[in-house]
């Protein structure tokens, strides 16, 4: 995480650079009304594949179609309260994550929880039959996508061994009639031909989407847009970014419904230099390089594009807004890897093996006063409240729109927090005894120092972002809420023991050892 803080300031050094060298000039960018598109997309962009929306299955367009309207009908699109700088912002997109049972997906220091669509071995009861059906399609949609990552990936892999292949790769036609009934999951016989055996792992690891994010935004409701920088593109939904947060090479795929139909659908001041400011577009650019003109793509009712291999890493996107409602499923494969349930329960389990009940007095005590062991424990400790509890109702009521899926999770979280609450009060009792060896104790408070004053820097800075400006201004069932255990007042938890005057007491006593 602190990798991610330091990339993330550092683009924006390297961007506040390019904008200053820039001044008022503007770099160019294509869109396919340009004789030069197709040559610099196949030449600059030929990880980015697109789709037009006669290509897709009536029967899946109308299903997802209808699970956006349903959505947005109940009210399960929520702006988010991200953190940039150490300053609070809300989303002018509206977002839900929907996915694997258990899953999250984290982006600017805000941890999203999977609204779970339907699968096999999950109890899963939903607010209404309809977010269920809506749940459904969308599981179908991410089962189709995947397949065409597969066939796309593949002819890549075709086109760089053949150079007598036909290049336009990107155009190709192909077979889109996969039946919706199929279960959808790519078999090996399906995904394997002209594949080797180790290239078909990677093929499914890379396109075996996990979660997706679904966007909505209105431009016309908004009361302000960013212009964008560089290329004078107009209005942005979203700004120039990488991905975050995705299983590396991964390929993102993107479905777009704008709301069309309407007078403003196609603009009728046409001919103007650039891009049609009444259609939704996707930008991209080769990352920090003013050389490479941009892209700009249109985004009609029912296209969607995939973003191959390492684009994301070597390429930034943007979403340039149109005139009309819009929205978007944007599949991911998210890294999990410290994400899911399964891996926190197993951090908790972890931690918790240092804690024993004596069988005669039901006395608890730690197995192990060891610094390595006194740290880890308290490292999870931290997790457990500040990436899991505070995260989850930092984001108030929302998800009970949907499925009161993660509540029993969460409170089976939370008591695994509040015995470690207890570990902590132990380790301050042993610590404070004369009898400890001085060595090992001077070494665990010392450690054990430094885990608190994060935790406590941390806890002050939840407070804070719960009574932010930003946070106020959402709608009321959205505003942070204070954990149940929490005190109203001061949204931190009630504790065995004071932390502030315990950190001072610890720093005293280091002190007094030095």
């Amino acid at each position: 995480e602190l990798r991610e803080q330091g990339d993330r300031e550092n683009l924006l050094f390297t961007k506040k650079k390019l904008l200053e060298e820039l001044g008022e000039n503007r770099l160019p960018y294509m869109t396919p009304a340009d004789a030069d598109f197709h040559q610099l997309w196949k030449t600059k962009y030929s990880k980015l594949i697109f789709r037009k929306s006669d290509t897709v299955p009536e029967e899946l367009h109308q299903m997802v179609q209808e699970s956006f309207l349903t959505l947005r009908k109940h009210d399960c699109f929520f702006q988010d309260l991200v953190r940039i700088k150490g300053r609070d912002f809300v989303t002018p997109v509206s977002r839900i994550l929907i996915g694997n049972p258990g899953c999250t997906y984290k982006y600017l220091n805000t941890r999203l929880f999977t609204v779970p669509w339907p699968i096999e071995g999950y109890d899963i009861k939903y607010c209404s039959p309809q977010i269920h059906d809506a749940c459904k399609a969308l599981i179908r949609l991410n089962d189709y996508l995947h397949i065409e990552a597969v066939k796309a990936l593949q002819g890549q892999n075709l086109f760089e061994t053949k150079e007598s292949e036909d290049t336009t790769v990107i155009d190709r036609e192909q077979n889109f009639a996969t039946s919706l009934t199929e279960k959808g999951s790519v078999s090996k016989d399906q995904s394997s031909c002209c594949v080797p055996e180790d290239d078909y792992v990677s093929l499914k690891n890379r396109t075996s989407y996990n979660v997706t994010l679904l966007n909505y935004m209105d431009p016309l409701q908004m009361l302000y847009l960013k212009q964008e920088p560089y290329f004078g593109m107009g209005n942005m939904a979203v700004s120039w970014h990488h991905d975050e947060n995705l299983v590396e090479r991964s390929t993102v795929a993107v479905y777009s419904y704008s709301c069309e139909g309407s007078t403003m659908e196609e603009s009728n001041e046409q001919k103007l230099r650039g891009r049609d400011p009444a259609v939704w577009h996707v930008g991209l650019k080769v990352a920090w390089d003013i050389e490479t003109p941009g892209l700009a793509m249109p985004l009609h009712q029912g296209d969607f594009y995939l973003m191959l291999d390492d684009l994301n890493m070597t390429h930034q996107h943007c979403v340039l807004a149109g005139f009309s409602p819009r929205f978007s499923s944007t599949h991911r494969v998210a890294d999990c890897s410290r994400g899911t349930l399964e891996y926190i329960f197993g951090q908790c389990e972890l931690a918790l093996q240092n804690l024993q009940t004596d069988s005669d007095s039901m006395a608890l005590s730690l197995k192990s006063l060891e610094t390595a062991v006194v740290k880890q424990v308290e490292e999870i400790h931290n997790e457990v409240e500040f990436e899991w509890l505070r995260q989850f109702w930092f984001q108030g009521k929302r998800y009970l729109k949907c499925t009161d899926w993660w509540l029993k999770p969460m409170a089976k979280l939370e008591e695994f927090w509040r015995k470690m609450e207890t570990m902590t009060s132990l380790v301050l009792s042993e610590v404070g005894k004369e009898e400890q060896i001085e060595k090992q104790r001077n070494e665990t408070i010392s450690c054990f120092l430094l885990v608190l004053i994060e935790r406590q820097k941390l806890r002050k800075e939840w407070t804070a972002r719960c009574r932010s400006e930003a946070a106020e201004s959402l709608p009321e069932d959205q505003r942070p809420e204070c954990h149940p255990f929490w005190t109203d007042d001061e949204c931190s938890m009630p504790l065995p023991y004071d932390l502030e005057e315990v950190i001072a007491n610890l720093q005293n006593l280091v002190q007094w050892v030095e």
